[in-house]
């Protein structure tokens, strides 16, 4: 609003009189934006919601609509949750504030653990009491929400009880996750708000420095590079560590884990570390009708994680990924990495002396991007990246049309038990959070992409170079390989704590890795069979299959995968430069 409108009323409010205009300011702020409501949203187009994919007249439109559908809930006060990471942390900080001066209402967004905010949610389903007003939390749990009816359908929501307070520019199609957050129904349960993929990490500055080279393809006979399977990865993780050894004097490291039996050693290997393997069937963005985690479904119907069962948790192949695991944490990981959990092992690749890592989540990227005078030493004096990203490797079971690696999709999730007020309250900031308007800002801030107008944006090409490979894998068709946990999980929170239990005993050396898988196939088959029994899940419930010898399953085509003869193929690498060009023209490699 120009100054010139704001000090002629009759200009604005046609047939206002100069006596008559305070009763004329009344009618107006009760019909449209206020004055304050506008000039805040401009403060914050103007000065902090650039780059947009949006100009800045589509913003103040967007705006708008977000002024006028909040006037309902005007000095409400409403509270949102997820974890800790920097896209959610500006939220926090910055958007809840933005969102407040432009509507009126008042956001705590809290930040937690990952395991703290699934505990919570699962505490308001089963409780029924309301928690928390909304929840960013994993896509992973979509085969939960669907299935238990607790959650709201946004589809339905959409275009029923939520249209009013559903802005018409968000543009579903335009998110690169929607799929991650659909049911078998086809019905839309999470909006996708980050996010990250995870991706193999690794110093570009030794693996082009040519005496490195030189040294590595004389010892294995083959060019040192991106490894496209295990079998390269561990050649070059023994080379570094043991050939190697030291770079400008420091010790360095061909490997970098965690190993401490914590929950987050859970999602180290949900995360689809048995997919990376090999362990599941062909199928994207999930394995059918075998997934990443083992489990079976015929239909929508789990059927089984055990071998015994037609399930491939405990298989061959997955064995080989946890045997694999602790050897290379073991064998080539900085000293202390066996003690470590995620958090504490986050800050290891800045100390730069590591010189890959297989399992590295790419909403770390902003930390790693860090000048030297934060204490990241995988950038020079000048703040160029010594690191790129790259496609992760695959084991010896991976077929092609599997998937290959995780992406995290952290989403906004409705409850039923959140009062209809709240609830809307709480969606308008949901929806502000991924707008347009918004997002293109808070991607450059988190990297955490979550549209294919934002990463597709000049401003992503202009910054590429200093990303690592990040905007190049997003814009790829590679990316539809790297997939969240999906709808075979029937029940993601009471599944997902038998994972770093069981496997955190093979890790700590109190069982072998046999017993610790087949101990873990064992209860996830017991927690299905009694969701099973409750028939709480309806249709797409659990219903398990008769045990039968192991031998009948592995014969038979697909997953579970008999053992192979040579778990140990020929390494393969990829040239990183003409990996990234062919990203660049559209092709996988």
């Amino acid at each position: 609003m120009t100054r010139e409108t704001r000090g002629t009323p009759g200009r604005f409010w046609p047939g206002c009189t100069t006596t008559a205009f305070s009763l004329c300011v009344l009618i107006g702020m009760s019909s449209g934006p206020a004055f304050a409501d506008m000039d805040a949203a401009k403060r914050w187009v103007d000065n902090e919601f650039q780059p947009s994919t949006l100009g800045k007249d589509a913003q103040m439109k967007e705006m708008e609509w977000f002024i006028k559908a909040a006037e309902p809930f005007k000095g409400m006060e409403i509270k949102v949750v997820s974890e800790t990471i920097p896209t959610h942390d500006y939220e926090s900080k910055t958007l809840t504030k933005a969102f407040e001066e432009i509507t009126g209402i008042k956001v705590t967004h809290d930040l937690i653990q990952e395991g703290d905010v699934i505990e919570k949610l699962q505490t308001q389903l089963q409780s029924g009491d309301n928690i928390y007003d909304a929840y960013i939390n994993d896509s992973d749990l979509i085969g939960t929400h669907f299935r238990y009816g607790a959650v709201v359908n946004l589809t339905d929501w959409m275009a029923g009880p939520g249209k009013d307070v559903t802005l018409p520019t968000l543009d579903i199609d335009d998110f690169i996750g929607k799929e991650f957050t659909t049911g078998p129904d086809g019905k839309l349960y999470q909006l996708p708000d980050q996010q990250f993929a995870n991706l193999y990490w690794f110093r570009y500055d030794w693996f082009t420095n040519p005496d490195i080279k030189a040294k590595f393809k004389a010892k294995y006979g083959y060019e040192l590079g991106v490894p496209v399977n295990w079998s390269a990865y561990e050649d070059i993780a023994e080379f570094f560590t043991k050939d190697i050894r030291e770079v400008d004097g420091k010790a360095i490291y061909g490997h970098m884990d965690y190993g401490k039996k914590a929950p987050d050693l859970g999602w180290r290997f949900t995360d689809a570390w048995l997919s990376m393997a090999g362990a599941g069937d062909k199928g994207l963005p999930n394995g059918k009708p075998v997934d990443e985690w083992g489990i079976r479904v015929d239909g929508c119907r789990p059927v089984g994680a055990s071998v015994s069962r037609g399930g491939a948790t405990n298989g061959p192949a997955a064995k080989y990924s946890l045997r694999k695991y602790m050897e290379w944490l073991r064998l080539y990981a900085p000293p202390g990495a066996l003690g470590m959990d995620f958090y504490q092992s986050l800050p290891s690749l800045s100390k730069g002396n590591v010189a890959q890592q297989i399992f590295w989540y790419t909403a770390f990227t902003a930390s790693m991007v860090a000048p030297q005078s934060e204490g990241n030493n995988t950038v020079d004096a000048d703040g160029n990246l010594l690191w790129r990203m790259a496609p992760s490797p695959h084991g010896p079971y991976w077929e092609e049309g599997q998937k290959l690696g995780y992406q995290d999709a952290g989403s906004w999730t409705l409850l039923k038990s959140t009062p209809e007020d709240r609830r809307k309250a709480a969606w308008l900031y949901a929806q502000f959070t991924v707008a347009k308007t918004v997002s293109l800002k808070k991607s450059h801030v988190g990297l955490t992409i979550i549209r294919d107008s934002d990463i597709n944006d000049q401003s992503f090409t202009d910054r590429a170079p200093r990303l690592g490979g990040l905007v190049e894998f997003y814009r790829s068709p590679a990316r539809v390989a790297w997939t969240p946990s999906g709808t075979n999980v029937p029940d993601y929170p009471k599944l997902a704590q038998l994972w770093w239990q069981n496997i955190g005993e093979a890790v700590a050396g109190e069982v072998t890795v046999d017993t610790a898988m087949d101990n873990l196939a064992a209860e996830m088959d017991k927690v299905m069979a009694r969701i099973e029994r409750s028939g709480v899940q309806g249709e797409c419930g659990p219903k398990l299959n008769k045990e039968e010898d192991e031998s009948v399953w592995l014969a038979r085509p697909g997953a579970p995968k008999a053992k192979l003869a040579n778990e140990k193929p020929q390494g393969e690498t990829l040239d990183y430069d003409k990996l990234l060009q062919a990203w660049r023209e559209g092709r996988v490699k």
